[in-house]
């Protein structure tokens, strides 16, 4: 039996294109994780597909990336299956662990998405540090002027973290983070 396996990062996006595909290359069950980061490898979809697959079966995913990021963790999970008789077929890339050169295919295909989410990265890296250098601010925005926050620090003693939070309207994590940063001046 092929069981398909489809993922989404955000509630936002979509999986018909994903199960489409899916449907199409012949699997008759598809579980589904949305919203879900491909960095972890513990997914309620992710764990009721490998549950649900036994000695035969295929799990088939739309891309390599759909079913996870990092490049040990999909090896493993990949060896993992082909251990208990299960076969792995990615139909974007054309894999299918069936055959020693679908491993070969798996590993080689697996190592260059590793590549491009590293090269990804390091462009990310490098425009954020060249806007940090034209003086622009990466990030949100405080949500706290310098005024608010050196009002928070005055009133620290005659007002309980939580208040402060709710007088202007911030989390209590923020408040104890002004007070930290406070006293790491004071040093």
């Amino acid at each position: 039996m092929k069981i398909g396996y489809a993922r989404v990062s955000t509630d936002e996006q979509n999986l018909d294109l994903q199960i489409s595909a899916l449907r199409a290359a012949g699997c008759e069950v598809v579980f589904e994780d949305h919203g879900v980061s491909g960095a972890e490898f513990s997914r309620p979809g992710l764990d009721a597909a490998l549950a649900g697959a036994k000695d035969g079966d295929t799990l088939v995913v739309w891309r390599l990336d759909r079913l996870g990021r990092s490049l040990g963790k999909l090896i493993e999970l990949v060896e993992r299956l082909n251990r208990t008789g299960i076969q792995f077929q990615s139909l974007t890339e054309a894999i299918c662990t069936t055959s020693s050169g679908g491993m070969f295919i798996f590993h080689m295909m697996a190592a260059l998405a590793q590549f491009e989410r590293a090269l990804i990265s390091e462009r990310t890296r490098a425009g954020m540090k060249a806007a940090r250098e034209r003086g622009r601010q990466i990030g949100r925005l405080p949500s706290l002027t310098q005024a608010e926050q050196e009002e928070i620090v005055e009133r620290l003693s005659a007002m309980s973290a939580t208040d402060l939070a709710i007088r202007y309207r911030v989390h209590p994590r923020t408040v104890q983070r002004i007070r930290k940063r406070a006293a790491q001046k004071k040093e």
